[in-house]
C-alpha cells in the first residue's frame, strides 16, 4: 500500500514490521534523539553533486547514532574510506556500495532506501493516499485482480464501485498478470489527476469508469458490535499504527461505547506495527496508570513512556495476537499484558524490540538506523522470543491458508483464536458480575473450542 505524504527532513521514527528481511511492509516508531557519536567532517564540496555526498551523508548518520557503538566490531571509519575511495559510474552503483557496508552491521533494520523505497516506507506510516481509494486483490481462483471494497468517501465509492468488481484494465493498460502492488502504482498519482478503470460487473460487458485522484484517510481501524450468545462485543482490528490509527481507535472505542458494549476484542493479529507515538496513544485509551514502554539509547540512557488517566473504557478486554504482531503491536500488548489490563490470546508474537530512526537524504532517498532497544514495562526484552500470550492458541497451516482466503471467516465462530478470545471475556463477565446479577447468562450460548494440533 503506498500513499503520498510529505514528511519532514528529518523523523525521528523507528523502524519495525514482521519480518523486515523478507517483506516490503515496513513501519516507523518515533523515539527520542541518540547522543552524537564523535563528529568526523563532512564530504568535501568537490563531490557535493555526486553520488559520494549521499553516500557520506548516510554514513555520517550511522556514524553518530547507530545503536551498536562497537558497529559489531566493524572498522566503520575504514568503511568510510571505502565507499569515498571509489568512482561509481551511477547512482545505482554508489547505492549498492552503501547498502553492501551497512550489511556488514548485522542489522536487518538499519538499511539503506532508493528514492522509491523510501516514499513507499514514509507513504506506509502516514495513513493517507493519493489515488481513488480501493483496497485491492488478485482473485485466488480467477487470478483477476479484484475490489475488495471500496474506501469509505472516496472517488470509487462516488462512483459506484463495488466489492467484487474486476479490473481489466487501467489506462488502457491489461491488468492480466498484474500484482496488486504493480496495479496500485499505477492508480496513485498527483491528486486531482484522472486514472481510468475498465470495470467488469458479473456477466455484464466491461466499461470504462473515469475516476479522479484525492486524498484520502486510509482506515487502519474496523470496528463492529459482535452478538456472542447474550453479550454485545465491541470487536476492534488494527492493521497498522499509522499516523491516523489513534484518532480512528478513539473514534471507534467511543462509538461502541455508545453501543453499550460489555467487553472488547482488541485484534492486533498481522500488524506489522508502526509509530511508536500512535502505540503509546492507542495503550493510554486502555490504561489509566502505570509503564508503557522503556527505550535504552546506545549509552544506556533510559526513557520510559507512561499512561496519563485518559482510558476512554475499563470494560474488559482480551487481545489476539500472532507471529505477525510486531513491534509497535508487541509494544501496546506488553503494556497491556504487564499492567494486567488485558488476557492476551493466540500465538508467540514476533519479537521486535529495536528502535529505529529514519532519515530523509538529500536526494529523496532514505535511511534506518537502530537507534534504541525497548523492554516491556515489567523489563522484559522480547528481542527474537516475543510475547508469550497468556491462553496459547496456534493455528494450522490449513487454518491459516483458509482465512487468508476468506477474510469473512475472522473473527466468527470459525476463528478459534477469537473464539478463545470471547472464552477469556466469559470468564472475566463471571468474575465481576455481582452476586444475583440478572445477566448470569451473559454470554450463554458461546461454544467451547479446542486448539488446534500443529
Amino acid at each position: 500500500m503506498n500513499q503520498a505524504h510529505r514528511f519532514s527532513r528529518l523523523m525521528q521514527a523507528a523502524l519495525y514490521g514482521g519480518a523486515i528481511a523478507t517483506t516490503t511492509a515496513i513501519s516507523l516508531l518515533t523515539s527520542p534523539s541518540s547522543p552524537a557519536a564523535q563528529p568526523i567532517p563532512a564530504a568535501q564540496p568537490t563531490f557535493q553533486d555526486s553520488p559520494k555526498a549521499v553516500l557520506d551523508e548516510a554514513w555520517q548518520i550511522i556514524n553518530r547514532e547507530y545503536v551498536d557503538t562497537t558497529f559489531n566490531k566493524v572498522d566503520w571509519l575504514a568503511s568510510r574510506q571505502v565507499l569515498l575511495s571509489r568512482e561509481y559510474s551511477s547512482t545505482r552503483e554508489a547505492y549498492a556500495a552503501l547498502k553492501e557496508q551497512i550489511q556488514k552491521l548485522g542489522d536487518p533494520y538499519t538499511r539503506f532506501m532508493d528514492p522509491r523505497q523510501y516514499q513507499s516506507l514514509t507513504n506506509q506510516t502516514s495513513g493517507e493516499l493519493s489515488g481513488v481509494g480501493i483496497r485491492l486483490q488478485v482473485d485466488a481462483t480467477t487470478k483477476i485482480l479484484t475490489v475488495v471494497e471500496p474506501i469509505e468517501n472516496s472517488p470509487a465509492s462516488a462512483a459506484g464501485l463495488q466489492a467484487g468488481d474486476r479490473i481489466v484494465a487501467i489506462d488502457g493498460k491489461s491488468t492480466t498478470g498484474m500484482t496488486v502492488e504493480d496495479a496500485s502504482q499505477l492508480i496513485q498519482g498527483e491528486v486531482g489527476s484522472p486514472v481510468t478503470l475498465r470495470i467488469e460487473r458479473g456477466t455484464t460487458a466491461a466499461k470504462d469508469t473515469p475516476l479522479t485522484r484525492a486524498r484520502i484517510e486510509v482506515p487502519n481501524v474496523m470496528s463492529s458490535v459482535k452478538q456472542e450468545g447474550n453479550a454485545k462485543i465491541g470487536y476492534i482490528r488494527l492493521t497498522e499504527f499509522s499516523s491516523h490509527a489513534p484518532d480512528q481507535m478513539r473514534r471507534a472505542i467511543k462509538k461502541l461505547n455508545e453501543q453499550q458494549v460489555q467487553g472488547f476484542v482488541l485484534d492486533l493479529r498481522n500488524n506489522p506495527g508502526g509509530l511508536l507515538q500512535a502505540a503509546v496513544e492507542i495503550s493510554r485509551m486502555w490504561i489509566d496508570s502505570g509503564s508503557i514502554v522503556r527505550q535504552v539509547n546506545r549509552v544506556g540512557e533510559s526513557t520510559e513512556l507512561s499512561a496519563n488517566q485518559t482510558a476512554l473504557t475499563k470494560l474488559p478486554l482480551t487481545v489476539l495476537v500472532n507471529g505477525n504482531s510486531a513491534s509497535s503491536s508487541e509494544i501496546v500488548t506488553g503494556a497491556l499484558l504487564d499492567n494486567r489490563r488485558a488476557t492476551i490470546v493466540g500465538s508467540q508474537t514476533f519479537g521486535k524490540a529495536l528502535v529505529q530512526s529514519v532519515h530523509a537524504l538529500n536526494d529523496g532517498s532514505g535511511l534506518a538506523v537502530t537507534v534504541a532497544h525497548y523492554y516491556t514495562p515489567a523489563g522484559t526484552d522480547i528481542s527474537h522470543k516475543g510475547i508469550t500470550p497468556n491462553i496459547r492458541v496456534d493455528l494450522t497451516e490449513q487454518q491459516q491458508m483458509a482465512f487468508s482466503v476468506n477474510q469473512a471467516l475472522v473473527a466468527t465462530q470459525a476463528d478459534p483464536q477469537y473464539k478463545e478470545a470471547i472464552k477469556a471475556l466469559q470468564t472475566s463477565f463471571a468474575m465481576t458480575r455481582p452476586q444475583g446479577s440478572a445477566q448470569s447468562n451473559l454470554v450463554q450460548g458461546v461454544g467451547t473450542s479446542s486448539q488446534p494440533s500443529n
